[in-house]
């Protein structure tokens, strides 16, 4: 049975193993995630749970979320999204930090943070054209777009310059070093998608 949950970055720090070494983790507050419907391959052609977190008020609902809320018996929730491969769960139960343990494999899911209009140094990582006699005041534009005549367009997918970050990432196969089941807090080794308080999903890595 693979392993899921929703869950909010914290922030990032680091802790000390026994031997002394200092290992950077991000701290992710996850769950109490409240258990708002149950799919079965028979109803619904697919077996997931649908998970809500962090609560909310009526008002701050559409009618539709609040309806299945309402249907569940479960109290309103900001986010609601749904996750595969946890069973045994049924509407009004609740998924929390401790199905994870030290030591476990998992891949995380966010937004990235976003970073703008950025140009094709930053978005890309292209080199800087150079700074000798004729060049400027160009050095850091993104060079010649191709021929002049044939095509006489610029091919689409060219790296050029534009809106730079805010999308779905996954980072995979990071390590779980501590369970904090009384914070409901996950720690992760290294770093995670998206800025301080976005939210992710932390389940059982697929590699």
């Amino acid at each position: 049975m693979s392993k899921a949950i929703i869950g909010r970055k914290v922030g990032m720090t680091q802790i000390f193993a026994e031997d002394g070494k200092v290992i950077p983790v991000t701290v992710v507050e996850a769950g109490p995630c409240p258990v708002v419907q149950v799919k079965t391959v028979e109803s619904d052609g697919y077996a997931a749970l649908k998970l809500g977190f962090i609560e909310a008020k009526e008002k701050a609902l559409s009618k539709p979320d609040l309806g299945q809320f309402k249907k569940a018996g479960v109290k309103p929730c900001k986010v609601l999204k749904e996750v595969k491969g946890l069973e045994g769960y049924k509407v009004g139960d609740f998924v929390k930090a401790d199905i994870f343990a030290a030591g476990d494999k998992v891949d995380v899911s966010g937004v990235s943070k976003g970073h703008g209009f950025t140009g094709v140094i930053k978005r890309w990582n292209q080199h800087r054209l150079k700074e000798t006699h004729g060049v400027g005041p160009v050095h850091r534009e993104p060079g010649s777009m191709g021929s002049i005549s044939d095509p006489s367009r610029v091919f689409k997918h060219k790296h050029l310059a534009g809106q730079y970050g805010v999308e779905n990432v996954t980072v995979q196969n990071l390590e779980i070093v501590r369970v904090d089941t009384g914070r409901n807090a996950i720690l992760i080794k290294g770093a995670i998608p998206g800025p301080r308080g976005s939210v992710v999903t932390i389940k059982s890595t697929v590699k």
